[in-house]
């Protein structure tokens, strides 16, 4: 299927089961033969979303457009999707599993067959090639459902919670994999609750809290959103007064070293007063905080307004 710049575009879409809105009018898109971050707390929509892009339920209001196009039947052989709820037959071998996985979206059974071989030596997994389902630890079969959702060369990989139960090794042959794909040219969209694999694999991300689409962007823009970390330690045993004047007031002593938040604005006029000072430089460290705090701060800031709003409505009842 020849594929638009867009591969994937969620607009105003809203998810609602009986009095509950699961996806509030939530809009993004994915561009072709990126990699992109679907992430959110428990309970914030990412799953609804997932099932809705993959044609499994359809939206209440807004759309949802793959490769140009409104969802139907002839578009399921171009997607590639890992459920949050695993499942294979118990009493298939790994390669078989695989093969039919692949004959599903209309791939030959003797192609899949070779294509999940090759697969599986690729990353490592060869020993477990005619093993049956029932006997693998559940990362390797999770590892086994994971490649026949993408045996048949997708255009489109979905990946709900694709780490969840996976150990390091294995974690690491997935994050193999998903480069391995989008360097094919596969878009690939996953959601995690491990801030690490996105950081690391991520060329673009939405953050969904409470139904609602809270951020999109990139993983520096995300992290950007909170000032970077300093750790300072002066090379001279000036008095605290003296070096606590020179740094933003919310600094701290702790130990040998000073730390404290710092925008981008204010890094150069902080190490020019450090050089004039004449205390010096012993150690000096600025770092940007982490997907995972920045995460953190977006969710937070979610929850806080809501309570906010609760209490506002409440008081309003009181006194009515």
């Amino acid at each position: 299927m020849s594929k638009n710049d867009v591969t994937l575009r969620v607009d105003n879409v809203t998810k609602r089961f009986g009095e509950f809105t699961a996806v509030d009018d939530l809009s993004f898109e994915v561009r072709a033969g990126r990699v992109f971050g679907f992430l959110g707390p428990n309970g914030a929509g990412k799953t609804t979303t997932i099932r809705m892009i993959v044609g499994i339920t359809a939206p209440d209001e807004g759309s949802i457009e793959l490769f140009g196009h409104r969802m139907s039947a002839k578009m399921q052989d171009h997607i590639g999707y890992l459920p949050e709820e695993r499942g294979l037959y118990p009493s298939m071998k790994a390669f078989e599993a695989i093969a039919f996985m692949g004959a599903l979206r209309g791939l030959d059974w003797g192609e899949g067959r070779r294509r999940a071989a090759t697969f599986m030596a690729e990353l490592g997994l060869e020993r477990v090639i005619d093993e049956k389902i029932r006997k693998m630890s559940k990362g390797m079969a999770q590892m086994v459902q994971l490649i026949g959702s993408i045996v048949h060369a997708p255009d489109l990989i979905v990946l709900d919670e694709p780490f969840s139960g996976l150990d390091p090794v294995n974690q690491e042959r997935l994050e193999t994999l998903v480069r391995r794909e989008r360097d094919r040219g596969a878009t690939i969209l996953f959601s995690t609750h491990v801030m690490a694999h996105a950081e690391r694999l991520c060329d673009r991300l939405a953050i969904i809290a409470r139904s609602q689409r809270r951020f999109e962007g990139t993983v520096d823009e995300a992290r950007a959103l909170l000032p970077m970390q300093v750790r300072y330690a002066p090379r001279t045993g000036a008095d605290d007064g003296v070096i606590a004047a020179l740094l933003p007031t919310d600094a701290q002593r702790r130990g040998d070293a000073w730390h404290f938040a710092i925008d981008d604005a204010g890094v150069e006029p902080l190490l020019a007063r450090m050089t004039a000072s004449g205390h010096g430089v012993a150690g000096l460290s600025i770092a940007r905080p982490g997907l995972h705090d920045a995460f953190v701060h977006i969710v937070r800031q979610v929850d806080a307004g809501f309570a906010a709003d609760a209490a506002e409505e409440a008081a309003a009842e009181a006194s009515a």
